[in-house]
């Protein structure tokens, strides 16, 4: 890896990243107490205080914090190093939570039959699917960056195949043994943005795409309730009408909520869906209760924010001269967007439903601080992108104040006198 001479990082990275989860830490402060009420009237019992949620939150916003800068100052030869490690790592402690949830271990927490979660009670959660997400990022950036410098990205053999077995194993992991279709959507997203920006041929990405539909469709239609959900997608608005299952319940009540918000919304701690009426309300369901406090003008503000963020992250991208640094920030671009369109645009009914998080604003430490750790990288690769701005240069070179490249005022004071 070639470095060059370090400047000032993009805080602009920083600042998004900082005003979206303040913002997520206030909307779970509002509607924490209520969820938690909701809860304990549900279960019968006092299990959660008003205060659980928001400091839980306040945790996972320090852990995550924390994660930004230790991956913002460590050096990238430790990314690199590991990378194979991490994602190794990823792979065993999925297929880990499978094996003890067939089990019915207590460490494992599974809901509606699908185990995601290693509960360690009081020292919180884990989801491996974070972790493997962030693993596959490392290890597709520096194989697709050495396969980039021997002129192989478009080898079926020694580049195409070895990342396809690789992210067949992050899909049996996640879409197969933990049913979560949409962090699979996330890995595909993640290695076809990397893809395009190493330069994968036209020919080769319409045959990934052909074959990804094909397993896509395969997935969804050997699975039952990815077919309830597809189907209650289908039906639209008269879904509420003709059915009444959970999936049509759960859309008809996000599209209640960001309704019932208008145009500037009801006002923080006055949101009637987290009482009860939304599921996940803190969770995947966040940007409807968003909509309901803040409104139209308030989901927009937010939207822009994610925007704003990405758009940073295209331009580190853009303008890193090393392969590997170019392509680690067009991944997590790839991550972090998936995430925004597949969850908002489920909240909104223009795509089926996918359980996936809003990511820096959804409850929830393990997916916050992971992708803190990502940006934190992409924060570091800033520093070292390049500023070749030919108009920048003839400005100086032909200023009005006649001086040139390199030339000091001291110099031309001599050469005048």
């Amino acid at each position: 890896m070639t470095l060059g001479r370090s400047h000032r990082p993009d805080y602009r990275i920083v600042l998004y990243m900082g005003l979206l989860m303040l913002l997520g830490l206030v909307v779970i402060y509002a509607i924490g107490t209520l969820r938690a009420n909701a809860l304990n009237q549900a279960s019968g019992a006092g299990a959660f205080s008003d205060t659980y949620f928001v400091l839980k939150q306040a945790m996972s916003l320090a852990l995550a914090v924390a994660a930004f800068a230790a991956f913002a100052i460590l050096p990238f030869v430790f990314a690199r190093r590991y990378a194979d490690a991490v994602l190794i790592v990823g792979l065993g402690l999925s297929a880990l939570l499978f094996m003890a949830g067939l089990l019915d271990a207590p460490f494992v927490q599974c809901t509606n039959g699908a185990c995601r979660w290693f509960d360690f009670g009081a020292l919180g959660g884990l989801q491996p699917a974070e972790l493997l997400k962030f693993g596959t990022l490392l290890y597709a950036a520096g194989f697709l960056s050495r396969r980039s410098e021997q002129g192989l990205i478009n080898d079926f053999g020694r580049t195409i195949l070895p990342l396809l077995l690789v992210l067949a194993a992050g899909m049996l992991c996640t879409v197969v043994l933990q049913k979560d279709m949409g962090t699979g959507l996330t890995l595909v997203s993640l290695v076809a943005v990397m893809l395009m920006v190493a330069g994968i041929s036209w020919q080769w990405g319409v045959r990934l795409l052909v074959a990804l539909l094909v397993v896509g469709a395969g997935l969804t239609l050997t699975a039952p309730h990815r077919m309830e959900r597809l189907a209650t997608f289908l039906e639209g608005d008269s879904a509420s009408v003709t059915t009444a299952d959970a999936e049509s319940y759960h859309i008809t009540q996000a599209k209640i909520a960001i309704g019932t918000g208008g145009l500037l919304g009801v006002g923080i701690g006055n949101s009637i869906q987290a009482t009860g009426y939304l599921p996940e309300s803190i969770n995947d369901s966040v940007f409807a209760i968003m909509g309901e406090t803040f409104g139209f003008v308030g989901l927009v503000a937010i939207i822009a924010l994610f925007c704003g963020l990405l758009m940073r992250l295209l331009k580190v991208s853009d303008r890193s001269s090393d392969t590997w640094m170019k392509l680690v920030a067009a991944g997590v671009f790839g991550w972090l967007g998936s995430h925004i369109i597949l969850n908002i645009a489920s909240m909104i009914g223009i795509f089926p439903l996918t359980g996936i998080t809003l990511p820096l604003l959804s409850f929830g430490g393990t997916s916050m601080v992971f992708m803190a750790a990502a940006l934190g990288l992409v924060f570091q690769i800033s520093r070292y992108t390049s500023y070749s701005n030919d108009k920048k240069e003839v400005q100086y070179a032909y200023s009005g104040s006649g001086r040139g490249l390199g030339r000091t005022r001291d110099a031309r004071r001599r050469r005048s006198a």
